[in-house]
């Protein structure tokens, strides 16, 4: 029996897979499990699977991106859910770690977290900086590049960003008037939707220049521009007194070694009688590190939080974490909708990029998708104060502004 029978072998042992080699081979392997589709590939050239079977995490992705792995039954979303539903992070089945080499490297790649204020914004723009018409292609008409709310998995992407977006303003307890700081503010569609619905005033901050032109146009054709406000600066270079904080999908590329100085600035930015609310994801479990395919192509200097880190690093900054949610399942359903949409958008995606960043992009968010449901990722919401005694002592008021306030 090869290495690659072993490996497939062992991996394979829910669902259907049939594997067509560059040799003329077909293996046919699992239990045939109806809840998983079923999938075939082909190996184009004789050298993809020991390719693969060396740093599966990565060569898998690239072999598909190249064009040396096609699917002929199923699609890549298809491939990669079987693949992670045969390793269920509940589980504690680990299938797919490769040679110990590229095992090393992929953590050594892994430990590159120290996002400086030169790396941080390069690394944003690596990815927040592409072609803007990308963005509108795949995501919901508000551009919220986050987990949504489903208050029911049937809903559309739109609703449930829009339940989002209810779902953290009643979190932040705000009051007309109020001064609220938007770290990592994206194309501004959150602070827009707070000063519409709360009269507050916003100052959103991006390290996009992409971001950066949209969201300030959009508070002008808003006609808010005077309260809703819009900068280019790193949060450690902030200064002033906000009464509210808000974070969705930012604190991934803070980085672990600069976790206690973020929440530190974020202490020194918020009133004693402030509250702020961090939407991040984050990892089941104990910390661990980011794959090599997100960090190499997706993500650079991105890393997704145990929650346990999170909370250390904010009690350094005697941050009181007053409420913490746990969003098991809502991203998985979120990228649901993102891939289809990007299915549905392949020909302008192809005219824009190329084939290759398609099948990058389909990969990408097929990864993502799965760690969700079958892997060790999940969406934390952490509502911290400073004083005990700034919101009411149980959290009905939450659900109770949540069902009024508008989408």
């Amino acid at each position: 029996m090869s290495l690659f029978e072993k490996f497939a072998g062992h991996l394979f042992k829910r669902g259907r897979i049939t594997i067509h080699t560059a040799d003329g081979k077909t293996y046919t392997m699992g239990d045939g499990d109806p809840s998983l589709k079923p999938v075939t590939i082909r190996f184009l050239d004789k050298g993809v699977p020991a390719f693969i079977g060396r740093n599966p995490h990565l060569h898998a992705a690239e072999a598909y991106m190249d064009g040396r792995l096609e699917i002929e039954q199923g699609d890549i979303r298809d491939l990669v859910d079987l693949v992670r539903a045969n390793g269920k992070w509940e589980e504690g089945r680990i299938t797919l770690r490769g040679t110990f080499m590229h095992h090393a490297k992929n953590i050594i790649a892994g430990s590159k977290r120290i996002n400086n204020l030169v790396r941080s914004k390069n690394n944003v723009a690596h990815h927040y900086d592409l072609n803007d018409r990308l963005y509108d292609l795949f995501l919901d008409r508000d551009r919220q590049y986050s987990c949504a709310y489903f208050t029911d998995p049937a809903n559309d992407i739109d609703t449930a960003q829009a339940d989002k977006k209810a779902h953290i303003a009643a979190k932040l307890y705000l009051k007309p008037g109020q001064k609220v700081l938007d770290i990592g503010c994206g194309w501004g569609g959150m602070a827009l939707y707070l000063n519409r619905v709360a009269d507050v005033d916003v100052l959103g901050i991006t390290l996009s220049e992409e971001q950066l032109k949209v969201a300030r146009r959009r508070a002008e054709e808003a006609g808010v521009a005077d309260r809703v406000k819009f900068e280019l600066i790193d949060y450690r270079n902030l200064t002033g007194t906000f009464d509210r904080i808000v974070s969705v999908g930012m604190f991934e590329h803070v980085g672990v070694p600069h976790y206690e100085e973020f929440f530190l600035k974020c202490r020194d930015l918020l009133a004693t009688d402030g509250v702020m609310l961090l939407h991040t994801i984050g990892r089941l479990g104990v910390p661990g590190k980011t794959d090599a395919f997100t960090l190499k192509y997706i993500f650079p200097g991105g890393y997704n939080p145990a929650l346990s880190e999170i909370v250390a690093a904010s009690q350094v900054a005697k941050l009181m974490a007053s409420d913490v949610e746990m969003l098991r399942m809502h991203y998985g359903h979120t990228l649901d909708h993102w891939y289809d949409r990007t299915v549905a958008a392949k020909d302008a995606i192809i005219a824009l990029y190329d084939e290759r960043f398609y099948r990058m992009w389909t990969f990408y968010l097929s990864g993502a998708r799965a760690a969700f449901f079958h892997g060790n990722l999940c969406n934390y919401q952490i509502q911290y104060i400073r004083d005990r005694a700034t919101l009411p002592i149980t959290r009905d008021y939450m659900a109770e502004t949540e069902k009024w306030l508008p989408r």
